[in-house]
């Protein structure tokens, strides 16, 4: 409530002593304001100066749920939902003392808990004195009127059958995102997609069954894309997608193909299973275009080359991206005929090691896996290459796990030959932290090959923990509660909170490689790496320094207290036939 004031609030006119209502007898004055009050279609609630429902109308009963005699004496808090913000009910005091009147929406609840959204206006009375005597509430019920304006608004900017975008509002979309991507000297992409033969389905199995293909489609479409994209439907079996800020043709490549497959696979449609495969042609802003219909015809002609060459593709306005998109195709399809054999002996994917070399005994004390691809025409394949694709297409989860288990089947070699006091590191990737199977995952490989918890490693990288501080602290913390060993990798070149840090059940950082070669030379370097180690140990972490290559780095590491190192100083990553000699010859103690 606003304090009592002898005045009226400003903008308020004093009051009257009386209303005038024309030539109305004063002995029926009353009774016409009260059936006006008691028949007027808006619910109106009168409160006295403390807050005190005083009166309300069969509106109000209707809308609220309650009658009057179940208010009166009660504050209108009563009927509050608890969904309106604080602040707004700050605003309305402040407007009320200031002004005397405010306009604004509450969210209210009715006895079977019900809400309903209410458009409220409030006024304030003044007694003869200027003091507040009352405040007079009028509710309206927004909704039906809200939902005719937004039917109608929705109407005119989306395809009635799909529910995208029409080709109006996404000419207008498409405009402010060029505006934006102008200003802010960004790359976006236009990817125009038509379905093949789907003349024929319709032709064939009527119009009714092609437009629920066309429903369909559209979900896929939807679900393939960010948040931040625009999906539309030209008309008939076209449609556009529009990519804002995209960091480079091959990010455009890998979106693309994640559509084909997608919109590729098998339509059930009632008794009908249907295929219709999809051509997308793609134009890049700025450099195929600057204005939105330079944009889509050349996204249109790069949509018919594809079509030219065999449908189910997609071609790039410009010649040299079809040349990388191509390249990135192949090697697409190339990595899942290799996942296909991984069971096989011909198997394309292997692991190599890297030891790490404990400084305070001079004993191997890990293992990194590495994970290589030999493919049988193009031989050794970067994991630069084929990582990022891996993580594009979904492909980085299957791959990650066969790694935990080869890793872990590794080991149980290498123990077989004599080898003890070795742990295995693997490398996590984003898509294993969200896979809730994880720990089973993990749990099913020990258990498979007789493994002891710690005997297993697993590394993340900064920016992986940082994507989703929450879940990550929850799925690493059940991994440590398994005995797993984890470990921040590359640390130092992401963006991590050291706040998320100490959460975090870790139990070893890695330094990365540039800072360890900074390290000898660069003061700054130097600082950083001996500040890190430091606060490490001060946290109760291993420390492992990554990318030592030459004595001078390996002595400045030890010199500042470090306690693992690796890198090609020591060793180059090994195949386990090599290793296994190598770790033989330097085993320290019983191989018992």
């Amino acid at each position: 409530m606003p304090s009592m004031r002898r005045t009226p609030p400003k903008n308020q006119p004093a009051p009257e002593t009386a209303i005038p209502l024309g030539d109305i007898a004063p002995r029926d004055q009353a009774a016409l304001l009260r059936r006006v009050f008691q028949q007027t279609s808006e619910a109106v609630m009168i409160t006295d100066r403390d807050n005190r429902i005083v009166a309300t109308n069969a509106a109000f009963a209707k809308m609220t749920g309650r009658s009057e005699e179940e208010v009166l004496g009660l504050n209108p808090r009563v009927l509050a939902s608890g969904q309106t913000p604080i602040d707004q009910y700050a605003l309305m005091w402040r407007a009320l003392v200031e002004h005397g009147v405010w306009r604004g929406e509450f969210w209210n609840a009715r006895p079977d808990g019900t809400t309903y959204p209410t458009q409220v206006t409030i006024t304030t009375v003044c007694d003869e004195l200027g003091e507040i005597a009352h405040h007079v509430a009028t509710y309206m019920d927004p909704a039906s009127e809200r939902a005719t304006a937004e039917r109608l608004s929705y109407m005119a900017h989306h395809d009635s059958l799909t529910g995208l975008l029409n080709r109006y509002a996404l000419q207008v979309q498409l405009e402010r995102l060029l505006a934006g991507a102008r200003r802010d000297n960004e790359m976006v992409a236009i990817l125009l997609i038509d379905l093949d033969r789907f003349k024929d389905i319709n032709d064939t199995l009527g119009h009714h069954v092609g437009d629920r293909l066309l429903v369909d489609m559209a979900k896929r479409l939807t679900g393939g894309i960010r948040a931040s994209d625009v999906a539309a439907r030209l008309g008939g079996d076209e449609f556009l997608v529009v990519l804002p800020n995209v960091g480079d043709a091959m990010a455009v490549t890998g979106i693309a193909s994640k559509l084909r497959r997608s919109l590729a696979e098998l339509y059930r449609i009632g008794e009908h299973s249907l295929y219709s495969t999809p051509s997308i042609g793609i134009s890049l802003f700025p450099a195929d275009g600057d204005t939105v219909d330079v944009l889509i015809r050349n996204a249109d002609a790069a949509m018919y080359h594809a079509k030219a060459a065999g449908r189910d593709n997609f071609r790039f306005f410009a010649p040299s991206m079809n040349a990388a998109a191509m390249e990135r195709l192949k090697l697409e399809t190339a990595m899942r005929q290799a996942l296909e054999s991984m069971s096989q002996t011909t198997a394309q994917f292997r692991l190599e090691f890297q030891p790490q070399l404990s400084l305070r005994d001079d004993r191997v004390i890990g293992l990194e896996a590495l994970l290589r691809w030999t493919h049988p025409k193009w031989g050794a394949i970067s994991p630069a290459r084929f990582i990022p694709v891996a993580e594009d297409t979904g492909m980085i989860q299957p791959l990650g796990d066969w790694v935990i288990w080869e890793a872990c089947r590794q080991l149980r070699v290498f123990k077989d030959h004599g080898i003890r006091g070795i742990r295995i590191a693997v490398n996590l990737s984003a898509q294993q932290l969200r896979e809730e199977a994880l720990p089973s995952i993990v749990r099913g490989a020990l258990a498979c090959y007789e493994l002891a918890p710690g005997e297993l490693e697993l590394e993340i990288t900064e920016n992986t923990a940082m994507l989703n501080p929450e879940g990550t602290i929850d799925i690493l913390r059940r991994l440590s509660d398994i005995g797993i060993v984890l470990a921040i990798d590359d640390f130092g070149t992401g963006y991590s909170s050291l706040a998320y840090l100490k959460q975090l059940p870790i139990n070893r950082l890695k330094l990365d490689r540039g800072f360890t070669r900074d390290a000898v030379d660069d003061e700054k370097g130097a600082a950083i790496c001996s500040a890190t180690i430091v606060l490490g140990h001060k946290l109760g972490l291993d420390l492992v320094a990554e990318g030592i290559e030459t004595r001078e780095q390996f002595e400045h590491m030890k010199a500042l207290g470090c306690d693992t190192i690796q890198g090609y100083h020591y060793c180059r990553p090994l195949p386990p036939e090599t290793l296994i000699p190598f770790l033989l010859e330097r085993q320290a103690g019983p191989a018992g």
